[in-house]
C-alpha cells in the first residue's frame, strides 16, 4: 500500500509539473501568453471585441469535443505509464558521463578553447543544444510519417479533430519513448562533448527552467500551433520559424498539405527537406484523418490498435525500412 500511495503522489506531482514547470509545453505562463496573443490577434484580424474574442477562443464545441476529451484522457494516463517505464530508461546524465570518459580515453583534450569567456561558452552550448535538438525532432517526426511501423503509433496524434494546446500531449506512449530517447541521445552527446572541451565552464542559459530559446518561443505563442487560431508570420519569417498556421497545416486533411511542416521551432529543416508549406491568417482547415470513425477516440483504439497495426506492417515488410506513400497518412486503408 505504501508503494501505491507513493506512486499516486508521483503521478499527481507529474501532472502538476505539466503546468507549473517552465520546461513543459503547457506551463501556465506559456498558456497565459498564448491566450493573450490569440485574443489580440482575434481583435485585430477578426474585428472582435475582447469578450467576443475570449468566447470564440474557448468554444465548447472545440474544448469539450470527443477529440479533446480523449486528449485529456491520454494526458492523464500517459503519466503513470511513463512513471512505470522510467526505471528502465537511459538517462542523459548516465550517457553524458559514459561518453565523457570515453572521450578522455580516446582523445587529447584541446587547449585552444580555454580563453573563451564563460558567457560565450554558455551561448554556444545553449545555441547548439537548441539547434541540434530541433533538427533531431524534425528528422524523427518525418521518419514517423514515412515508416509504417512508426506511423502506426504517431497517427494517434493525427486523429485529433479539434486542436487545443493539450493536443501536443496526445501521443502514444511508444512515441513518447522514442522522442525521449532522441532527447537523451542529443543532450547526452552534446553535454559530454562540451564538458570535455570546456570543462566546468559549460552552463545552460535558461529562462523559467528551460533553454532560453525554447522558453522565449513558447512565450511567443507556440501553444497556438495546436489551436483554432491560424496565426501566420508571413513568408519571410516562416522560412525560418514555424508559425501556428504552418503547424495547423501539418494536421490538415487536405491532400496538398500531407507530409508538410514537420519542424518543431525551426523551419529551415523543412526548407532543406522540401516539406515547407506557408501558412495564411485566413486559412480554414479540417483536422484528423480522412475516413476517420468515432472509435478513433476510444482508449482501446488509441492504445492497443497501434501495436497490432505496427506488427502487421512489420510482418509484411519483414522489418525493412520502407517508405509509405502519402495515402497511408490519411486514408481508411491505413487504419
Amino acid at each position: 500500500m505504501d508503494w501505491l500511495f507513493e506512486f499516486i503522489q508521483s503521478w499527481f506531482s507529474e501532472l502538476m509539473g505539466l503546468v507549473s514547470q517552465g520546461s513543459k509545453r503547457i506551463f501556465f505562463g506559456y498558456m497565459l501568453s498564448a491566450t493573450l496573443i490569440a485574443v489580440v490577434w482575434l481583435m485585430w484580424q477578426r474585428q472582435l471585441n475582447c469578450l467576443a474574442a475570449f468566447r470564440w477562443l474557448f468554444q465548447g464545441k472545440i474544448w469539450w469535443s470527443s477529440s479533446s476529451q480523449s486528449d485529456y484522457t491520454i494526458m492523464l494516463l500517459n503519466q503513470p505509464i511513463m512513471l512505470l517505464l522510467s526505471p528502465i530508461l537511459l538517462s542523459k546524465l548516465a550517457l553524458a558521463t559514459t561518453l565523457f570518459y570515453a572521450l578522455n580515453d580516446w582523445v587529447s583534450r584541446p587547449l585552444w578553447f580555454s580563453d573563451i569567456p564563460v558567457f560565450w561558452v554558455s551561448v554556444i552550448f545553449t545555441s547548439c543544444l537548441f539547434v541540434v535538438d530541433d533538427a533531431s525532432r524534425y528528422y524523427l517526426h518525418r521518419l514517423m510519417h514515412r515508416w509504417p511501423v512508426l506511423w502506426a503509433f504517431h497517427r494517434v496524434h493525427h486523429t485529433a479533430e479539434s486542436l487545443t494546446p493539450f493536443t501536443v500531449l496526445r501521443t502514444h506512449p511508444m512515441e513518447g519513448l522514442l522522442f525521449g530517447l532522441r532527447s537523451v541521445l542529443v543532450q547526452g552527446f552534446l553535454i559530454s562533448v562540451f564538458v570535455f572541451v570546456f570543462a566546468d565552464r559549460v552552463t545552460l542559459l535558461s529562462l523559467l527552467g528551460a533553454n532560453v530559446f525554447n522558453a522565449v518561443l513558447n512565450l511567443l505563442g507556440s501553444n497556438l500551433r495546436h489551436s483554432p487560431v491560424p496565426i501566420s508570420y508571413g513568408k519571410v519569417i516562416e522560412g525560418w520559424l514555424i508559425s501556428p498556421a504552418q503547424h495547423q497545416i501539418h494536421h490538415s486533411q487536405a491532400r496538398q498539405h500531407w507530409d508538410k511542416n514537420f519542424g518543431a521551432f525551426i523551419a529551415l529543416w523543412d526548407r532543406l527537406g522540401n516539406t515547407l508549406e506557408y501558412g495564411s491568417n485566413s486559412q480554414e482547415l479540417t483536422y484528423g484523418l480522412l475516413g476517420q470513425k468515432p472509435k478513433e477516440h476510444q482508449l482501446v483504439t488509441l492504445y492497443w490498435q497501434p501495436f497490432t497495426s505496427s506488427w502487421c506492417y512489420f510482418w509484411r515488410s519483414k522489418g525493412k525500412l520502407i517508405s509509405t506513400n502519402n495515402k497511408t497518412h490519411v486514408t481508411s486503408e491505413s487504419q
